[in-house]
């Protein structure tokens, strides 16, 4: 595994340090008026979620995992853990349905998300971007409504409630940013 200076580490990153795997979730470079240089660094445990916050001076060498990234297509759900198969091996895998966290909603049936693999070690999930999803519910149309940026609720066919503009009626497909958890066009 490379090893790279405390001054190169990026958002994004997965480090191993302190015997677990780590990715970079914040990166400030401070430079105070007295002494070196460091990175200040907000790192989350990729096997426990745990968070912790760690200063990296230029000199100290972290070492840098690059994690494999494999298109895996959602079957189905089985008491709280998520079947996906690969799409070129076919080799199914279960993983834990609160790895995706809050975006869990967004998985639709047959979608094809990234998983990342360290070794054969299933370690991160993202589902597409951009998804398009049915709005059920939302408030009609108010005449003379025109404000620039006046957003109503909307109850999306997966539970999930975003702010949508006012043109936007039910029973219209949008897509919603998964990212920000925000409307983004129509479908």
């Amino acid at each position: 595994m490379p090893k790279i200076n405390g001054n190169e580490i990026r958002p994004g990153n997965v480090l191993e340090h302190n015997g677990g795997l780590w990715a970079a979730v914040k990166v400030d470079h401070v430079k105070p008026g007295k002494g070196g240089a460091f990175a200040q660094v907000e790192l989350r445990n990729l096997r426990n979620g745990s968070k912790l916050n760690e200063r990296f001076r230029s000199a100290d060498k972290v070492e840098r995992v690059r994690l494999e990234q494999k298109d895996q297509q959602f079957l189905y759900e089985n008491d709280g853990m998520l079947v996906f198969m690969d799409a070129e091996t076919y080799e199914q895998i279960e993983l834990p349905a609160d790895l995706l966290g809050d975006r869990r909603p967004f998985l639709q049936d047959g979608m094809t998300i990234v998983v990342e693999f360290y070794d054969e070690e299933a370690l991160n999930a993202t589902v597409p971007q951009k998804v398009v999803c049915k709005i059920v519910e939302t408030e009609p149309v108010v005449k003379g409504q025109t404000a620039a940026n006046s957003f109503k609720p909307a109850t999306l066919d997966n539970g999930v409630k975003v702010m949508v503009p006012p043109f936007v009626g039910q029973d219209e497909d949008i897509v919603v940013n998964t990212e920000t958890m925000e409307y983004s066009e129509r479908a």
